[in-house]
């Protein structure tokens, strides 16, 4: 493909039926007829988002660097936004070299949390059973 093509939202909406399957990712139109019999999703995923901007759809489930090898060979051309379209999706970020896309923050905090919570609980215990022992003696 020497010369990009450009879609509106319009010509993508004509293309939503399982013969004729268009959606757009990040600005980027694609043609998935071809792989909707294909998608490990299921049909209903693609048919859920043809025709339609499918970015955020895409980018919740987390694809990995395979399906987005087969989304580019799939690609059409670029969208082309005219007054009166959906706002865009935001692009992630791009992750870098020893940087993850997940935020793990929190993770760490409810760890960090349990374990104090867990040895409160352990002195709480602990303190229990000293006091019920010193009162048996």
């Amino acid at each position: 493909m020497s010369e990009t093509k450009e879609l509106t939202y319009s010509d993508v909406a004509e293309h939503s039926s399982k013969k004729d399957l268009y959606l757009v990712v990040h600005d980027k139109v694609y043609n998935a007829t071809e792989f909707v019999d294909e998608h490990p999703g299921g049909e209903e995923v693609l048919m859920d988002v043809g025709g339609q901007d499918a970015t955020e759809a895409f980018e919740d489930v987390g694809h990995s660097d395979e399906a987005r090898e087969i989304l580019d060979k799939l690609l059409v051309g670029d969208l082309k936004r005219v007054a009166g379209d959906p706002a865009p999706k935001s692009e992630p970020p791009k992750p870098t070299a020893g940087t993850t896309t997940q935020d793990s923050t929190g993770f760490g905090i409810g760890i960090y949390a349990l374990v104090l919570l867990g040895g409160a609980l352990a002195f709480g215990a602990y303190k229990y059973l000293q006091l019920q022992s010193t009162e048996q003696k």
